[in-house]
């Protein structure tokens, strides 16, 4: 299954005439197969083994050029760091207050809510988000 998203997304970055250079694959194929919503930071740890000579500055270039053509989201929740989901369909996120881990969570869509607060408010609503906390199994372990 990661191999087809793989091959559709390396033939959307040649549509949108993007190269695909080893590192650009390999930061591509980290963030599919990634359970967690990784910063770039932890891109950078995971592939730089493989990619000696590749700088936190490629990976962070990468994930720019990802994020132009739509193919990653940049979460931007309490820390200073972004993370980075390459689920671009609408979804909510679960986060641990303890160690920051950001989970998926399937729920039906509340576009109901955006109707409501236009018609409450008179804005024009773009989008929401909704964002959940709690500790998750591992650190609930810890304590």
């Amino acid at each position: 299954m990661s191999d087809v998203r793989i091959q559709e997304a390396v033939d959307r970055l040649k549509e949108s005439g993007v190269r695909i250079t080893p590192q650009r694959h390999a930061v591509l194929e980290f963030l599919i197969n990634a359970e967690i919503h990784p910063t770039a930071d932890d891109i950078y740890k995971a592939l730089e083994g493989k990619f000696p000579n590749m700088s936190v500055a490629t990976v962070y270039n990468n994930l720019r050029v990802f994020r132009e053509i739509g193919l990653v989201s940049e979460l931007t929740y309490g820390d200073a760091s972004s993370r980075f989901d390459y689920n671009t369909s609408k979804h909510y996120h679960i986060i641990c207050e303890s160690c920051g881990k950001i989970v998926d969570f399937h729920y039906p869509s509340l576009d109901e809510v955006e109707s409501l607060a236009e018609q409450v408010t008179g804005f024009d609503v773009s989008h929401h988000r909704m964002e959940i906390y709690g500790t998750c199994p591992e650190c609930k372990t810890k304590n």
